[in-house]
Protein backbone atom coordinates (compact mmCIF):
# COMPACT_ATOMS: atom_id res chain seq x y z
CA UNK A 1 0.00 0.00 0.00
CA UNK A 2 2.78 2.19 0.85
CA UNK A 3 4.73 1.83 -2.30
CA UNK A 4 1.71 2.09 -4.35
CA UNK A 5 1.18 5.68 -2.40
CA UNK A 6 4.64 6.45 -3.01
CA UNK A 7 4.85 5.60 -6.97
CA UNK A 8 1.55 7.39 -7.37
CA UNK A 9 3.27 10.37 -5.89
CA UNK A 10 6.53 9.66 -7.84
CA UNK A 11 4.01 9.89 -11.05
CA UNK A 12 1.72 13.01 -9.53
CA UNK A 13 4.89 14.76 -7.98
CA UNK A 14 4.32 18.18 -9.38
CA UNK A 15 0.67 18.21 -9.50
CA UNK A 16 0.93 16.92 -5.35
CA UNK A 17 3.35 19.66 -4.87
CA UNK A 18 1.11 22.25 -6.43
CA UNK A 19 -2.11 21.38 -4.50
CA UNK A 20 0.00 21.65 -1.70
CA UNK A 21 1.18 25.13 -2.30
CA UNK A 22 -2.04 26.55 -3.10
CA UNK A 23 -3.86 24.96 0.37
CA UNK A 24 -0.84 27.21 2.54
CA UNK A 25 -1.56 30.33 0.32
CA UNK A 26 -5.39 30.06 1.29
CA UNK A 27 -5.11 28.59 4.92
CA UNK A 28 -4.89 31.65 6.04
CA UNK A 29 -8.10 32.89 3.91
CA UNK A 30 -9.86 29.95 5.34
CA UNK A 31 -8.70 29.77 9.07
CA UNK A 32 -8.04 33.25 9.38
CA UNK A 33 -8.17 33.13 13.64
CA UNK A 34 -5.65 34.86 15.56
CA UNK A 35 -4.91 31.51 17.08
CA UNK A 36 -4.95 29.30 14.16
CA UNK A 37 -2.12 31.67 12.28
CA UNK A 38 0.27 31.87 15.10
CA UNK A 39 0.11 28.21 14.89
CA UNK A 40 0.56 27.90 11.56
CA UNK A 41 3.50 30.34 11.29
CA UNK A 42 5.08 28.44 14.12
CA UNK A 43 4.29 25.23 12.21
CA UNK A 44 6.53 26.93 9.27
CA UNK A 45 9.28 27.98 11.50
CA UNK A 46 9.81 24.72 12.97
CA UNK A 47 9.64 23.36 9.23
CA UNK A 48 12.07 25.42 8.04
CA UNK A 49 14.09 24.05 11.55
CA UNK A 50 13.55 20.36 10.54
CA UNK A 51 14.37 21.21 6.81
CA UNK A 52 17.94 22.58 8.38
CA UNK A 53 18.73 19.03 10.84
CA UNK A 54 17.27 16.80 7.85
CA UNK A 55 19.78 18.35 5.31
CA UNK A 56 23.08 17.81 7.26
CA UNK A 57 21.35 14.42 9.23
CA UNK A 58 19.45 12.99 6.31
CA UNK A 59 21.55 13.80 3.37
CA UNK A 60 24.90 13.55 4.60
CA UNK A 61 24.43 11.24 7.73
CA UNK A 62 25.64 13.66 10.72
CA UNK A 63 23.36 13.41 13.01
CA UNK A 64 23.72 17.21 15.02
CA UNK A 65 22.45 17.35 18.31
CA UNK A 66 23.22 21.00 18.57
CA UNK A 67 20.84 22.52 16.15
CA UNK A 68 19.39 24.94 18.67
CA UNK A 69 22.63 26.57 19.15
CA UNK A 70 22.64 27.56 15.28
CA UNK A 71 18.97 28.86 15.37
CA UNK A 72 20.02 31.15 18.54
CA UNK A 73 23.10 32.25 16.68
CA UNK A 74 20.70 33.50 13.82
CA UNK A 75 17.72 35.36 16.34
CA UNK A 76 20.46 36.86 18.34
CA UNK A 77 22.54 38.54 15.44
CA UNK A 78 19.49 39.43 13.77
CA UNK A 79 17.89 40.96 17.13
CA UNK A 80 20.74 42.94 18.43
CA UNK A 81 21.26 44.67 14.56
CA UNK A 82 18.00 45.48 14.42
CA UNK A 83 17.49 46.87 17.96
CA UNK A 84 20.75 48.62 18.67
CA UNK A 85 21.84 49.22 15.12
CA UNK A 86 18.66 50.08 13.43
CA UNK A 87 19.08 48.02 10.22
CA UNK A 88 16.24 46.69 7.86
CA UNK A 89 15.11 42.98 8.52
CA UNK A 90 16.37 42.11 5.14
CA UNK A 91 20.04 43.05 6.15
CA UNK A 92 19.99 41.70 9.48
CA UNK A 93 18.45 38.28 7.96
CA UNK A 94 21.09 38.12 5.15
CA UNK A 95 23.51 38.89 8.26
CA UNK A 96 22.14 36.11 10.55
CA UNK A 97 22.72 33.62 7.61
CA UNK A 98 26.13 35.09 7.03
CA UNK A 99 27.18 34.54 11.06
CA UNK A 100 25.19 31.68 11.61
CA UNK A 101 27.52 29.69 8.41
CA UNK A 102 30.49 31.12 9.72
CA UNK A 103 29.88 29.78 12.77
CA UNK A 104 29.33 26.46 11.30
CA UNK A 105 32.55 26.21 9.74
CA UNK A 106 34.39 27.18 12.78
CA UNK A 107 32.55 24.48 14.98
CA UNK A 108 32.92 22.05 11.81
CA UNK A 109 36.20 22.24 10.77
CA UNK A 110 37.66 20.87 14.60
CA UNK A 111 34.07 18.48 14.84
CA UNK A 112 33.69 16.82 11.71
CA UNK A 113 37.10 15.24 12.11
CA UNK A 114 35.37 13.21 14.59
CA UNK A 115 32.06 10.77 13.86
CA UNK A 116 29.24 9.54 14.83
CA UNK A 117 28.36 9.11 18.46
CA UNK A 118 31.42 11.19 19.22
CA UNK A 119 30.18 13.96 16.80
CA UNK A 120 27.07 14.11 18.18
CA UNK A 121 28.17 14.78 21.58
CA UNK A 122 30.41 17.40 20.27
CA UNK A 123 27.57 19.30 19.05
CA UNK A 124 25.31 18.87 21.64
CA UNK A 125 28.06 20.37 23.89
CA UNK A 126 28.47 23.05 21.63
CA UNK A 127 24.27 23.72 21.93
CA UNK A 128 24.93 24.12 25.22
CA UNK A 129 28.10 26.47 25.30
CA UNK A 130 25.81 28.54 22.96
CA UNK A 131 22.92 28.69 25.64
CA UNK A 132 25.54 29.59 28.62
CA UNK A 133 27.06 32.33 26.86
CA UNK A 134 23.49 33.76 25.53
CA UNK A 135 22.64 33.76 29.23
CA UNK A 136 25.89 35.28 30.66
CA UNK A 137 26.85 37.81 27.86
CA UNK A 138 24.79 40.61 29.70
CA UNK A 139 26.17 43.01 27.89
CA UNK A 140 25.38 41.76 24.11
CA UNK A 141 22.00 39.48 24.85
CA UNK A 142 20.53 41.13 27.67
CA UNK A 143 21.37 38.14 29.75
CA UNK A 144 18.66 36.12 31.48
CA UNK A 145 16.43 39.47 30.59
CA UNK A 146 16.98 38.87 27.01
CA UNK A 147 15.63 41.47 24.28
CA UNK A 148 12.90 43.50 24.44
CA UNK A 149 11.24 45.48 21.73
CA UNK A 150 12.49 43.81 18.71
CA UNK A 151 11.39 45.50 16.21
CA UNK A 152 9.10 43.95 13.02
CA UNK A 153 9.98 42.73 10.07
CA UNK A 154 10.48 45.43 7.18
CA UNK A 155 10.81 44.38 3.85
CA UNK A 156 12.27 47.42 1.93
CA UNK A 157 10.43 49.82 3.74
CA UNK A 158 7.21 47.82 4.35
CA UNK A 159 7.08 46.87 7.70
CA UNK A 160 5.12 43.49 7.94
CA UNK A 161 2.82 43.89 11.22
CA UNK A 162 -0.37 41.14 10.51
CA UNK A 163 -0.66 37.89 11.24
CA UNK A 164 -1.52 37.21 8.07
CA UNK A 165 1.13 39.05 6.46
CA UNK A 166 4.07 37.64 8.86
CA UNK A 167 2.67 33.87 7.89
CA UNK A 168 3.02 34.66 3.93
CA UNK A 169 6.55 35.91 5.03
CA UNK A 170 7.66 32.77 6.94
CA UNK A 171 6.23 30.75 4.00
CA UNK A 172 8.03 32.85 1.35
CA UNK A 173 11.12 32.15 3.14
CA UNK A 174 10.13 28.42 3.31
CA UNK A 175 9.61 27.82 0.06
CA UNK A 176 13.06 29.85 -1.11
CA UNK A 177 14.89 27.15 1.00
CA UNK A 178 13.47 24.50 -0.20
CA UNK A 179 13.88 25.89 -3.73
CA UNK A 180 17.79 26.31 -2.51
CA UNK A 181 18.22 22.67 -0.61
CA UNK A 182 16.91 20.60 -3.81
CA UNK A 183 18.64 22.29 -6.40
CA UNK A 184 22.01 21.37 -3.87
CA UNK A 185 20.99 17.80 -2.94
CA UNK A 186 20.52 17.15 -6.79
CA UNK A 187 23.98 19.10 -7.89
CA UNK A 188 27.13 17.39 -7.91
CA UNK A 189 27.95 18.32 -4.37
CA UNK A 190 24.42 16.52 -3.57
CA UNK A 191 26.38 13.39 -4.94
CA UNK A 192 28.54 13.41 -2.76
CA UNK A 193 26.77 14.09 0.15
CA UNK A 194 24.85 10.99 -0.70
CA UNK A 195 28.29 8.87 -1.31
CA UNK A 196 29.74 10.11 2.09
CA UNK A 197 26.40 8.88 3.41
CA UNK A 198 26.34 5.66 1.99
CA UNK A 199 30.32 5.16 2.86
CA UNK A 200 32.64 7.57 3.50
CA UNK A 201 35.68 5.48 3.18
CA UNK A 202 34.18 4.32 -0.11
CA UNK A 203 33.45 7.80 -1.18
CA UNK A 204 37.34 8.70 -0.42
CA UNK A 205 38.36 6.13 -2.17
CA UNK A 206 37.29 7.74 -5.64
CA UNK A 207 38.71 10.81 -5.08
CA UNK A 208 36.05 12.91 -2.50
CA UNK A 209 36.94 15.42 -0.16
CA UNK A 210 35.07 13.54 2.42
CA UNK A 211 35.77 16.63 5.15
CA UNK A 212 35.54 19.46 2.98
CA UNK A 213 31.88 18.81 2.00
CA UNK A 214 30.92 17.55 5.41
CA UNK A 215 32.08 21.18 6.05
CA UNK A 216 30.31 22.55 3.82
CA UNK A 217 27.13 20.75 4.29
CA UNK A 218 27.71 21.65 8.17
CA UNK A 219 27.65 25.18 7.54
CA UNK A 220 24.92 24.99 5.14
CA UNK A 221 22.99 23.39 7.38
CA UNK A 222 23.58 25.94 10.38
CA UNK A 223 22.99 29.02 7.68
CA UNK A 224 19.62 27.57 7.16
CA UNK A 225 18.87 27.11 11.39
CA UNK A 226 20.01 30.58 11.61
CA UNK A 227 17.06 32.54 8.95
CA UNK A 228 14.36 30.36 11.24
CA UNK A 229 16.16 32.41 14.46
CA UNK A 230 15.92 35.70 12.65
CA UNK A 231 12.61 35.52 11.88
CA UNK A 232 11.72 33.91 15.32
CA UNK A 233 13.30 37.59 16.46
CA UNK A 234 11.49 39.66 14.51
CA UNK A 235 8.30 37.50 14.95
CA UNK A 236 7.79 37.26 18.75
CA UNK A 237 10.03 40.47 18.98
CA UNK A 238 11.50 39.08 22.19
CA UNK A 239 13.64 36.62 23.18
CA UNK A 240 15.89 34.67 25.73
CA UNK A 241 18.39 32.26 26.04
CA UNK A 242 15.26 29.64 26.87
CA UNK A 243 14.45 29.37 23.47
CA UNK A 244 17.00 28.01 22.39
CA UNK A 245 18.36 25.36 25.08
CA UNK A 246 18.94 21.75 24.69
CA UNK A 247 14.92 20.32 24.87
CA UNK A 248 14.41 22.92 21.64
CA UNK A 249 17.43 20.60 19.98
CA UNK A 250 15.65 17.37 20.86
CA UNK A 251 12.36 18.77 19.22
CA UNK A 252 13.86 19.58 16.11
CA UNK A 253 15.46 16.52 15.93
CA UNK A 254 12.30 14.45 16.87
CA UNK A 255 10.56 16.65 14.05
CA UNK A 256 12.71 15.21 11.69
CA UNK A 257 13.08 12.12 12.40
CA UNK A 258 9.32 11.40 12.73
CA UNK A 259 8.71 13.10 9.42
CA UNK A 260 11.37 11.28 7.37
CA UNK A 261 15.27 11.51 7.34
CA UNK A 262 16.29 12.28 3.60
CA UNK A 263 12.61 13.77 2.57
CA UNK A 264 12.05 17.44 2.29
CA UNK A 265 8.07 16.77 2.73
CA UNK A 266 9.22 14.80 5.47
CA UNK A 267 10.42 17.87 7.53
CA UNK A 268 7.27 19.85 6.69
CA UNK A 269 5.17 16.68 7.79
CA UNK A 270 7.17 16.20 10.60
CA UNK A 271 6.54 19.94 11.53
CA UNK A 272 3.15 19.36 11.36
CA UNK A 273 3.16 16.81 13.83
CA UNK A 274 5.45 18.37 16.56
CA UNK A 275 3.29 21.31 16.24
CA UNK A 276 -0.55 20.20 16.42
CA UNK A 277 0.36 17.50 18.83
CA UNK A 278 1.12 20.01 22.19
CA UNK A 279 -2.14 21.70 20.60
CA UNK A 280 -4.12 18.43 21.48
CA UNK A 281 -2.75 17.59 24.74
CA UNK A 282 -3.04 20.81 26.22
CA UNK A 283 -5.22 19.57 28.68
CA UNK A 284 -2.74 16.64 29.54
CA UNK A 285 0.16 18.11 29.38
CA UNK A 286 2.06 16.27 31.82
CA UNK A 287 1.56 13.80 29.64
CA UNK A 288 3.09 15.35 26.79
CA UNK A 289 6.91 13.99 27.19
CA UNK A 290 5.55 10.12 27.58
CA UNK A 291 3.66 10.54 24.36
CA UNK A 292 6.54 12.34 22.44
CA UNK A 293 9.03 9.63 23.73
CA UNK A 294 6.22 7.12 22.42
CA UNK A 295 5.64 8.91 19.25
CA UNK A 296 9.52 8.61 18.35
CA UNK A 297 9.79 4.55 19.86
CA UNK A 298 6.71 3.68 17.16
CA UNK A 299 8.11 5.52 14.29
CA UNK A 300 11.80 3.76 14.93
CA UNK A 301 10.26 0.54 15.45
CA UNK A 302 7.51 0.17 12.56
CA UNK A 303 8.82 2.40 10.56
CA UNK A 304 12.79 3.44 11.26
CA UNK A 305 12.79 5.90 8.12
CA UNK A 306 10.17 8.28 9.02
CA UNK A 307 6.51 8.81 7.58
CA UNK A 308 7.88 10.04 4.26
CA UNK A 309 11.62 8.77 4.51
CA UNK A 310 13.17 5.83 2.78
CA UNK A 311 12.51 6.68 -0.62
CA UNK A 312 14.02 8.63 -3.36
CA UNK A 313 11.15 9.95 -6.04
CA UNK A 314 13.97 9.15 -9.13
CA UNK A 315 14.55 5.90 -8.11
CA UNK A 316 10.71 5.20 -7.64
CA UNK A 317 10.03 6.83 -11.45
CA UNK A 318 13.29 4.98 -12.74
CA UNK A 319 12.14 1.60 -11.51
CA UNK A 320 8.93 2.19 -12.37
CA UNK A 321 9.56 2.72 -16.15
CA UNK A 322 11.75 -0.27 -15.54
CA UNK A 323 9.12 -2.23 -14.68
CA UNK A 324 6.71 -0.70 -17.67
CA UNK A 325 9.75 -1.68 -20.17
CA UNK A 326 9.61 -5.60 -18.74
CA UNK A 327 5.80 -5.19 -19.07
CA UNK A 328 6.19 -4.45 -22.63
CA UNK A 329 8.81 -6.80 -23.82
CA UNK A 330 7.14 -9.46 -22.58
CA UNK A 331 3.74 -8.30 -24.40
CA UNK A 332 5.78 -8.08 -27.03
CA UNK A 333 7.24 -11.83 -26.72
CA UNK A 334 3.50 -12.85 -26.48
Amino acid sequence: MFKKLISFWAANEKIINLIALGIAIAYPLLFNGRYYIDLAIMCLIYALLSLSLNFITGYCGIVVLGQAGFYGIGAYTSAILLTRYGYSFVFTALAAIAVSFLFGLIIGLPTLRVSGKYLSIVTLGFGEIMRIFELNATSLTGGPFGLKNIPHIDIFGIVIRTPIAQYYTILGLLIISIIVVNNLINSRAGNAWNAIKGDEIAAQSIGINTHRYKLLAFAISAALAGLAGAFYASYVNYIDSTSFNYETSILILSMTIMGGLGSIPGSIVGAIFYTILPEVLRFVAEYRQIVYGGAIIFSIMYKPDGLLGGFNLRQVRLFDNLHKQKAMAKGEEG
